[in-house]
């Protein structure tokens, strides 16, 4: 029921994290949220926190040259009505064709206002993916 959804806000997602659209990646945010890596975890509470958190990592891209994200694997279950879990098993890909890394991540992404959108993500090693309860397909070219 919630799959083309689900797909669509990661295609977004997707988008505008390629082109680093600090605006039209907070939209698939619900704020505040929390990132949980295995380093750290990071409460954001507003647009200048999300800013700051994500010109971060977008350095950290720009940095390694990295041109192609692709989702491995990717799936979700339905918690509830209004809530979701998904798990994204992503490799990022440099310019030369080189693996930068790769991971899973868990996606808890809430219906609020008419919008599914991200409230929380936890960043694991890629032996921790899941296979949840629907696939889902997420791709994004980057001519798109």
């Amino acid at each position: 029921m919630y799959q083309l959804a689900i797909e669509q806000l990661f295609q977004r997602y997707l988008k505008a994290f390629h082109q680093q659209n600090m605006a039209d990646t907070q939209q698939c945010y619900q704020l505040p949220c929390t990132l949980h890596t295995p380093d750290k975890v990071v409460l954001i509470e507003d647009g200048s926190a999300f800013e700051r958190e994500f010109l971060d990592i977008f350095t950290v891209l720009s940095h390694a040259k990295i041109t192609q994200f692709d989702a491995l694997r990717a799936s979700f279950s339905e918690l509830s009505e209004n809530l979701l879990l998904a798990c994204v098993d992503w490799q990022f890909i440099g310019d030369n064709g080189e693996i930068f890394t790769d991971f899973s991540a868990f996606y808890h992404i809430a219906f609020n206002n008419g919008q599914w959108k991200i409230f929380n993500v936890v960043s694991q090693e890629l032996s921790q993916s899941v296979q949840l309860n629907t696939p889902l397909n997420i791709s994004y070219k980057i001519n798109e």
